[in-house]
C-alpha cells in the first residue's frame, strides 16, 4: 500500500498542470517530428481518430496554391476552415491524441497569422467521385458510400442499409474434392461434364474422367470458363484448358478484353491501366490466372501431373444471380447425393490400394519438374496408409481436410502428383478465400481415421463430466 501510494503521488506530481505546461512544447515537437514520417503508426492506438485524413485533405486543398495568385488568401482561409471543421468532427475520438491537439493549435495560429475569420465558406473536401463502370470494386464502393450517406440522412429509418460486398470461394482438385461456397467439403464421382458455376455473369464447367480401374474416383482433365457479355465493358470470352494444354489466351487468341481506361495506383504511387478482363500466365503451361475486374472475379487454373485444379473467388451478390434453370451448380449446392463418395463429410480411406491403372496410361512426353510438379507421370506406386501420410506430410503440415484428401488420393491412385495438387489447392484457397477464420476444415471421421486418438479423449471428457455432475449433486 505504501509503495502504491508513493507511486500514485509521484504520478500526480509529474502530471501537475505546471509541469505539463512547461514541457508541452517539447512533447508536441517530439510527436510532430516522430509522426511526420510514420503518421500511420501513431494512429494505431486510436484507430477511429481521423486526424490523418483531415491533414491529408488540407494538404491536397493547398498544395496547388501559390502566394502569387490573387485568390491565394481566400482559398487558403477556406482550406483552413475546412481543416478546422474536420478536426471538430473527429474531436471526440481523438481525445488524448497529441497529433490531433498539435493540429488544432497549428490551425489556430495559421488563422491568426492569415487573418482568417472563423466563419465563412469552406473548401469541399469530399468532391463527387464518379465510379469506374468496368471496375466492380469502384462501383460497389461508390454505391456503399451513397447508401451510407442515405442511411445517415434518414436516421429514423428502420432499414439497416447496405453492407460492403461479400465474397465467396470455391475450389476443386484431386479425385475430385470440392469445396463449395458454403465451405462444405465433399469428395465426388461426377464423371463427365458438370457445371460448377452458372449465373448471369459467369459459367464454369469441368469434365472429369476415371483415374484408375476398380475405383469410382475421377479427376478433372478439362475446364471451360465463359465470361458472359457485360455492356460497355466486355463481350463474351471463352477460356478452355485441357490436360497438356493450359493456354495463356482465350479461345479467340486474345489475352484481354475491354478498353484500357481503368486506372489504379501502384504501391510506388505510380498510376497504371488495366482492362476489364485479362489473363496472367504465372508458369507457362502449368499455372494461369484470369481476372475479371468488371465483376470482381478471380480464377486460378493449374495442371499438376495429368490433371487440372481450379479455384474461384466471386462476389456473393453475383453468385446468387441465377434463375431456376441454373440450379445445378456444384459450387453452390454441392454434388448430388448419388455422386458423393464421402458420407455426410466422412471420407473413408481405402482399406487396400486398387490396381494402379495409371501404369497403363503413361504419356509419351518428357517428365516435368518445377516447384509445383515434382513427380513424372510414371511415378506411381502402392502406398500403405502410413506411407501415404508420410508423403503428404512432406507438403502439408496441418492435418486438415486437405491432408486427409491427399492421403485418400495416394491410396486410391498411387500417383504422387496428387500430393502437390492438394498443397497447391490449399495455397490457392488461402490466397482467395475471404475469411481466414474458415480456412481450416478438419475431417469428421473415417474408417481409417487420421485422428485415431480423438475417440479416447472424447470418452475421457464424458467421464470427467459425469464425475463432476455427481460431485455437484
Amino acid at each position: 500500500m505504501g509503495r502504491a501510494g508513493c507511486c500514485c503521488r509521484e504520478a500526480e506530481r509529474l502530471a501537475s498542470p505546471s509541469l505539463v505546461r512547461r514541457f508541452l512544447p517539447l512533447l508536441l515537437l517530439i510527436v510532430v517530428l516522430s509522426c511526420g514520417a510514420h503518421l500511420g503508426e501513431c494512429q494505431v492506438a486510436t484507430p477511429q481518430c481521423r486526424i490523418q485524413k483531415c491533414t491529408t485533405d488540407f494538404v491536397s486543398l493547398t498544395s496547388h496554391l501559390t502566394s502569387a495568385v490573387d485568390a491565394f488568401h481566400t482559398e487558403f482561409c477556406k482550406a483552413l476552415r475546412a481543416y478546422s471543421a474536420c478536426t471538430q468532427r473527429t474531436a471526440k475520438s481523438c481525445r488524448g491524441n497529441l497529433v490531433f491537439h498539435s493540429a488544432v493549435l497549428g490551425i489556430s495560429d495559421l488563422m491568426s497569422q492569415r487573418n482568417c475569420s472563423r466563419d465563412g465558406p469552406t473548401s469541399s473536401t469530399h468532391p463527387e467521385v464518379q465510379p469506374e463502370p468496368c471496375n466492380y470494386h469502384s462501383r460497389t464502393q461508390h454505391a456503399h458510400a451513397h447508401a451510407h450517406a442515405h442511411a445517415h440522412s434518414h436516421a429514423h429509418s428502420h432499414g439497416h442499409g447496405h453492407s460492403r460486398p461479400g465474397y465467396l470461394f470455391c475450389g476443386l482438385f484431386g479425385d475430385p474434392h470440392l469445396r463449395t461456397f458454403k465451405d462444405s467439403f465433399q469428395t465426388c464421382k461426377v464423371e463427365g461434364a458438370w457445371p460448377l458455376i452458372d449465373n448471369d455473369y459467369l459459367s464454369v464447367q469441368v469434365t472429369n474422367v476415371p483415374v484408375v480401374p476398380g475405383s469410382s474416383a475421377t479427376a478433372t482433365n478439362k475446364i471451360t470458363i465463359i465470361f458472359k457479355p457485360y455492356e460497355g465493358c466486355t463481350d463474351q470470352r471463352v477460356y478452355q484448358a485441357v490436360t497438356d494444354n493450359l493456354p495463356a489466351a482465350f479461345d479467340d487468341g486474345t489475352i484481354s478484353s475491354g478498353d484500357p481506361i481503368h486506372t489504379y495506383a501502384g504501391a510506388d504511387g505510380a498510376a497504371g491501366k488495366v482492362r476489364a478482363l485479362w489473363i496472367s500466365e504465372r508458369t507457362p503451361g502449368r499455372h494461369v490466372e484470369l481476372h475479371a475486374g468488371y465483376i470482381g472475379v478471380t480464377v486460378i487454373v493449374r495442371q499438376l501431373g495429368r490433371y487440372l485444379t481450379l479455384a474461384v473467388r466471386i462476389p456473393e451478390e453475383l453468385a446468387q444471380a441465377y434463375d431456376a434453370t441454373q440450379d445445378l451448380q456444384l459450387c453452390l449446392n454441392g454434388c448430388p447425393s448419388g455422386e458423393r463418395i464421402d458420407q455426410a463429410g466422412h471420407l473413408r480411406l481405402p482399406l487396400s490400394p486398387p490396381a494402379l491403372g495409371l501404369q497403363l496410361q503413361q504419356l509419351r512426353r518428357p517428365s516435368y519438374a518445377s516447384q509445383t510438379q515434382e513427380y513424372p507421370y510414371s511415378a506411381t506406386q502402392a502406398f500403405s496408409v502410413e506411407g501415404a501420410k508420410e508423403r503428404c506430410r512432406e507438403k502439408l503440415e496441418v492435418r486438415d481436410i486437405y491432408f486427409h484428401s491427399c492421403v485418400f488420393d495416394l491410396l486410391t491412385t498411387g500417383d504422387a502428383n496428387f500430393t502437390v495438387a492438394a498443397y497447391s489447392a490449399q495455397k490457392d484457397m488461402e490466397s482467395l478465400h475471404p475469411h481466414r477464420d474458415r480456412w481450416r476444415i478438419y475431417p469428421r471421421g473415417s474408417a481409417t481415421t487420421l485422428h485415431s486418438n480423438s475417440q479416447p479423449i472424447k470418452w475421457l471428457v464424458l467421464l470427467l463430466l459425469c464425475s463432476l455432475n455427481k460431485v455437484l449433486i
